[in-house]
């Protein structure tokens, strides 16, 4: 079979008055025939509230996480699946086309996806059925910083007969962490019609689910669908049955060589008033919700527009639209309008570490620069002991701690701000002193065991760094001691606390981080490097140094500020070339290592002991790049090499995987590298898209030269 792909054009720049074509990602009948190949092809859009809408490309729902209205009831947290989708009949003469398809473990009844001729994606999904000579248009929208959902149907009825189609809402209400067993506890709500629609209020969690249609009629009739199952839970021996409820259905005839436009919207909030209110925000006709995706459409345009106009060196290409977008997806707002970048969808909430990693590539370098700004200063508020949170719980909005890397990700990202802005004002008046606190308690020790040690290294308690799976208690990779990319951060930390207290007059506090720095890193050089294999130690632990070949090292090298000469820089950059470097990414372990795992699946057991343990990350290419040119030189030809043999297969391959026109959070080392985990990951789009900008396109911050 020869799976849809894109074409990969230079296009000329836009004039500031076009409209830029976006990009589309098509599976014709000849792809959708083929049911094992597609049925793991995802499609996702996000309402910038946390919210999102997410189905497989045939409509069949293969996670709990599936839904056509996930609401985040507190943005960007407590996300709910409210409307799990819409399935219709379509009824021409005597016969009944029945257009959905559900999952019920031994069968999949109906079987309407054999009559989808056609799929596409662009950025919104669209679904085209024919049946004989009606033909049926679906398109899946959700307008920003509203939990609304709508369907927007096109029916052209080319037959001699009148056609009658029923559109049937599958609801529910629970935390998508979750499913529902109604015999053992059953959904409590009340329902009532309204308007061409109905309105359902549920006790626990509370919420109010309203939804009408702009053409046709809507009857009340309940009925429950019991045991819908997710393959895909099944396969990660996660909870797969789910039971969900019809309140009714909505109908709409179409006489006979007609056609006619209509749409089903669906709001949901947990408060009855504001879920009618912002149903009603959107209007209560064709046209205007029409006109609204159109608007949406011109939204996205114009990002793409306006990132070509900024970087009118960059060649406009398909796949990087599709980067862009995607990280447009990840910026999220909560009810005050502050901004935050969830870290990935469908399970994540904002991370400290990943948001700070993922921000050069989606704020920074996409210019904007005011909600970075945000980002940093929301972030300085949650800072507790010296830390900057782990994340954020989706659930109870609260802080959770443990990291060790996270507060120096964010040091890091301020020096990145400052490069691209120059905003020493925001930085000195807003930030200044609680940086030097950072500092401060990581001198005198702070939470989980995490301190500065006599020689100058950070000390830390197990699962405080990146790699920090965990399996019923126990840490898999649980590097106590001293890892060394806390090390390169740590010191890098230093080295821009000593620039900022230059800047802002303290001389002598910045000549104390100096030489707190060239103590950190003379203990580096003596204890870290591994003569063995020519590269640096994983761990100092306890008990004894970790020479397992992970790519923690590459950030001693990656980092604005270094500990290493270039010699050993070359040989680290060398090592990982050989043993990790793999076309989706950093694999996170030697394959020669006798704990490696080549496939990140099965139950979370299984998939947790893999997850740092030789599965693949692909936001470890953007830190690698830049290692790779700051070794080798940003000659004309390394940067060629580096875009060829990395960065262009692996954007264009990876927007095809898992998440359609986005990239997944991990992959399989074995072939044939299957993505897993999240289907759409701030960090893997951020990082090489920010190496693609910065370091092969070589369009540096204005202010880049700030710390030479």
């Amino acid at each position: 079979m020869k799976l849809p792909s894109i074409t990969y054009t230079q296009q000329k720049h836009c004039k500031a008055d076009d409209v830029m074509k976006l990009p589309s990602i098509t599976y014709t009948q000849d792809a959708l025939e083929h049911f094992d190949q597609v049925i793991d092809k995802e499609w996702l859009i996000t309402n910038g509230l946390g919210g999102y809408s997410s189905s497989s490309v045939l409509s069949i729902n293969t996670r709990k996480y599936h839904g056509l209205l996930v609401a985040a009831l507190h943005p960007p947290g407590n996300r709910t699946i409210c409307l799990t989708k819409l399935d219709e009949d379509v009824i021409v003469g005597n016969t009944i086309y029945r257009l959905g398809t559900n999952d019920f473990k031994d069968a999949l009844y109906p079987q309407g996806y054999k009559y989808l001729k056609e799929f596409s994606i662009s950025p919104n999904p669209t679904f085209n059925y024919v049946l004989g000579s009606v033909k049926i248009k679906k398109i899946i929208f959700m307008p920003k910083q509203k939990n609304v959902v709508c369907s927007i149907y096109h029916i052209l009825n080319n037959s001699s007969s009148e056609v009658a189609v029923v559109i049937y809402p599958l609801l529910t209400c629970r935390y998508y962490h979750t499913v529902v067993d109604s015999q053992k506890l059953p959904l409590n709500f009340t329902q009532r019609s309204v308007v061409n629609g109905f309105q359902v209020t549920f006790e626990r969690p509370q919420a109010t689910i309203m939804s009408y249609i702009t053409e046709g009629s809507y009857r009340e009739s309940v009925n429950w669908i019991e045991r819908l199952h997710y393959r895909n839970e099944t396969e990660r021996g996660e909870a797969n049955l789910d039971d969900c409820f019809q309140p009714g259905y909505f109908m709409v005839k179409i006489q006979a060589n007609t056609e006619k436009q209509f749409v089903v919207a669906v709001a949901a909030d947990s408060e009855e008033r504001i879920a009618n209110e912002v149903l009603n925000s959107i209007g209560n006709s064709t046209e205007r919700i029409q006109e609204a995706l159109n608007q949406e459409l011109t939204m996205h345009s114009n990002l793409l527009t306006g990132f070509y106009a900024s970087h009118p060196e960059v060649p406009m290409s398909d796949w990087l639209n599709w980067v862009l977008l995607a990280a447009d997806s990840f910026v999220v707002e909560d009810a005050t309008a502050r901004k935050s970048i969830i870290a990935g969808y469908f399970w994540f909430e904002p991370w400290g570490r990943d948001t700070f990693v993922s921000l050069p590539g989606i704020m920074l370098i996409t210019k904007r620069f005011d909600q970075a700004k945000g980002i940093l200063q929301n972030f300085s508020q949650y800072c507790k002991g010296g830390l900057i949170p782990n994340f954020i719980a989706d659930r109870t909005g609260q802080p959770v701690y443990n990291t060790v890397d996270g507060t120096f990700w964010y040091i890091n990202a301020v020096l990145q701000y400052l490069k691209y802005t120059g905003d020493w004002g925001f930085v000195k008046g807003e930030l200044w002193q609680k940086l030097q606190e950072i500092i401060n308690y990581h001198q005198k020790g702070t939470l989980y065991g995490i301190r500065l040690d006599d020689d100058g290294l950070i000390m830390h308690g197990p699962r405080l760094t990146w790699m920090d799976a965990v399996v019923e208690g126990d840490a898999i990779t649980p590097r106590a001691g001293k890892a060394v990319e806390i090390q390169a951060l740590y010191y890098n930390s230093l080295q821009i606390m000593s620039l900022l207290a230059n800047k802002f007059g303290d001389l002598d506090l910045s000549q104390k981080y100096n030489g707190m720095a060239e103590k950190t890193r003379k203990s580096f050089n003596e204890k870290y490097w591994n003569p063995s294999f020519d590269c640096l130690y994983d761990v100092l632990g306890i008990e004894g140094v970790d020479k397992s070949l992970r790519p923690n090292q590459i950030f001693a090298v990656s980092l604005d500020f270094s500990m290493l000469d270039l010699e050993k820089s070359r040989k680290v950059v060398d090592i990982v070339n050989k043993e990790l470097v793999t076309p989706f990414g950093l694999r996170t372990l030697s394959l020669n290592d006798p704990k490696f795992m080549g496939k990140c699946l099965g139950n979370r057991r299984s998939r947790d002991a893999a997850y740092h343990n030789g599965t693949i990350w692909p936001w470890l290419l953007g830190p690698y790049v830049t290692a790779y040119l700051r070794v080798n030189g940003y000659t004309k030809e390394t940067r060629d090499f580096a875009f060829n043999t990395w960065i262009l297969p692996f954007f264009k391959t990876g927007i095809h995987q898992g998440g359609l026109g986005t990239i997944s959070e991990i992959f399989d080392c074995d072939p044939p590298n299957e993505p897993r985990g999240c289907i759409s990951q701030a960090w893997s789009v951020g990082e090489p898209m920010r190496a693609y900008i910065e370091d092969i396109m070589m369009i540096k911050p204005k202010f880049s030269a700030l710390h030479a």
